[in-house]
C-alpha cells in the first residue's frame, strides 16, 4: 500500500483511491480521421496500431456526445480532456436521475480517455471480458491502468474497488514510482478525479518510468501484450 501526498492510498502507486476531503456521421468521419491521422510511437515512430473494435466504437460514442453537446470536436489530442472533464461533471447529476446511464457513458468516455493515453505514449488495448478488465498495457514502460474505472471513479467520486483505477507497474518500480509520485501537490475532489488530472498523471508516471529505464541501461526494452499476462 501505498500513499500518493493529497490524494489518499492506493491499491498500487498512481492511480489514488480516495481523495483529500473537501451523434452523426459527420462526427464518426472526424473521429475515425483522428485516430488514424498522425499518431507516430514516440520510440519507434511507427503508426500506432489500431484499437479494437469495440474501443473504437465506444471512444466514437463519446466524441458524438461531447461534439453534440457543445458544439466542439473533440480529437483525441490531451487538450481535448479539459472539455471532458466538463462533460463528466455535467454528467453527474444525469446519473442520479437516471443510473442507468452509468454504464454506457463510463465506458464511451473512459475508452476516450485510454485512447488519448494509447495514442500519444504508444500501447495496446486488453479488453476481453467485462469492462471491469478491461487495461491500456503501455509499451515503452510496463505501466497499466483501466481507463473505464478511472472515468467511473470520475462520475461518481468515490473510489471503485475492483475496477483498477490505479496504475500498477513492475514490483521494483513501485517505490520508485511511488516516491515520485508522492512529491505531487495536493489537490481538490473535482481535480482529482478529473480526467485531465488522470491523463497528467499517466504522463508523470510515464516519464520517471522512461527516464529510469535510460538511466538503468533499459531504453532498448519494449513491453508486448505477452509481458503483462499472469
Amino acid at each position: 500500500m501505498s500513499t500518493l501526498k493529497g490524494q489518499g492510498p492506493t491499491d498500487d502507486v498512481a492511480g489514488p483511491s480516495e481523495p483529500v476531503p473537501g451523434a452523426d456521421d459527420e462526427q464518426d468521419e472526424t473521429c475515425e480521421e483522428a485516430e488514424t491521422a498522425a499518431f507516430l510511437d514516440f520510440e519507434s515512430l511507427e503508426p500506432v496500431p489500431e484499437a479494437p473494435p469495440e474501443v473504437r466504437e465506444l471512444a466514437a460514442a463519446c466524441v458524438r456526445f461531447v461534439t453534440s453537446k457543445y458544439g466542439v470536436p473533440i480529437d483525441f489530442e490531451p487538450e481535448t480532456l479539459s472539455l471532458v472533464d466538463q462533460y463528466v461533471a455535467e454528467l453527474r447529476a444525469e446519473i442520479t436521475v437516471r443510473p442507468e446511464a452509468l454504464e454506457l457513458l463510463q465506458a464511451s468516455v473512459g475508452s476516450y480517455l485510454g485512447e488519448v493515453m494509447r495514442l500519444h505514449f504508444g500501447g495496446t488495448w486488453f479488453c476481453l471480458g467485462e469492462h471491469t478488465g478491461w487495461r491500456v498495457n503501455f509499451r515503452h514502460v510496463y505501466l497499466t491502468t483501466n481507463p473505464i474505472g478511472m472515468v467511473r471513479e470520475a462520475l461518481l467520486r468515490e473510489p471503485q474497488e475492483g475496477w483498477h483505477a490505479h496504475l500498477q507497474t513492475d514490483p521494483q518500480d513501485r517505490v520508485f514510482l511511488s516516491d515520485r509520485l508522492a512529491a505531487l501537490p495536493e489537490v481538490s475532489e473535482d481535480e482529482y478525479y478529473a480526467p485531465t488530472t488522470r491523463y497528467d498523471v499517466v504522463s508523470i508516471a510515464h516519464d520517471a518510468l522512461r527516464g529510469r529505464m535510460e538511466a538503468t541501461g533499459r531504453a532498448h526494452v519494449a513491453f508486448e501484450d505477452r509481458d503483462y499476462k499472469g
